[in-house]
């Protein structure tokens, strides 16, 4: 992934995949049956639709006057909300996470800290079986590469907190070890006592605590990366990129808008961007 420098620190920019998209044709067709204008389109596959229905022909056509008119001279954009797109991105941050939920026309799913912290927790829980504990967690922390962040130096500190964090909770909470690991890998921590390694090793491979994020999702920050998937009807998504795409956004948000905005076929800016309005 590309990597970028901003106030003097080294981020990690996301990475954007279009996984999907539902075409112009439904719109155009919803569009359409508002007019009963079938006749008047330029896709024959629109124009025969109600006699004839090819949705193939449909959900393949690449412009239509008829939605760039609604879109730009009559403003009327709640046809093209029958148009979506899925976008897979990866490495963004927490931090953009709460700006991105707060596009309330939107499906989203993320990646679940209360499921996929166990590598943390097994790291921390190896660690105390090392000679340097905080060193050992750090090397394996590091090795994730979990952060948006991506200055070594930083991410000591970071790391430093995460691992301060987990000890505050691990010597106040004589139950640490039922809370952090399956039933079934508990045995490891007698077996590999005094080698960190070999037991983190074993926990990895071992069965995952159910819920093992719930004890302690409180270590995250908005440097945390995540991954999710979006969908977004193309009405949503010009509110997304008028408001993000620009230069009074968030830049790590932006960053993730300019991502999206390259993978997005240019019939659909056409639609819901001026500077691609003409091509």
């Amino acid at each position: 992934m590309e990597k970028i420098e901003k106030y003097h620190i080294t981020y990690e920019k996301p990475k954007v995949t279009l996984l999907q998209q539902s075409g112009l044709g439904v719109a155009e067709i919803a569009a359409r049956t508002c007019y009963d204008s079938f006749e008047n389109s330029e896709n024959s596959c629109v124009k025969e639709a109600m006699t004839s229905m090819d949705t193939d022909a449909i959900n393949a056509i690449e412009t239509s006057e008829l939605l760039s008119n609604l879109a730009w001279v009559h403003h009327h954009h709640s046809i093209i909300e029958h148009a979506t797109l899925s976008y897979l991105i990866q490495g963004t941050s927490r931090g953009v996470l709460q700006e991105h939920a707060r596009h309330r026309l939107q499906a989203i799913s993320v990646r679940s800290t209360r499921y996929t912290m166990s590598s943390v927790i097994n790291a921390f829980t190896a660690s105390q079986e090392a000679k340097e504990h905080f060193d050992f967690f750090l090397e394996k922390l590091l090795a994730l590469n979990l952060f948006v962040i991506t200055d070594r130096a930083y991410l000591e500190i970071e790391i430093r907190s995460i691992y301060d964090k987990l000890m505050f909770q691990y010597k106040r909470n004589p139950q640490y070890l039922q809370d952090a690991v399956a039933k079934s890998s508990l045995p490891f921590i007698e077996e590999h006592k005094g080698d960190a390694q070999a037991l983190y090793t074993a926990l990895e491979c071992g069965k995952k605590k159910r819920n093992v994020g719930d004890g302690f999702k409180h270590i995250v920050s908005d440097n945390w990366k995540v991954d999710m998937v979006v969908t977004f009807n193309i009405r949503s998504l010009k509110n997304y990129f008028d408001l993000r795409d620009s230069g009074a956004a968030w830049f790590q948000i932006q960053w993730l808008a300019e991502e999206m905005k390259k993978v997005t076929p240019v019939k659909y800016l056409r639609l819901i961007d001026k500077t691609h309005k003409n091509i």
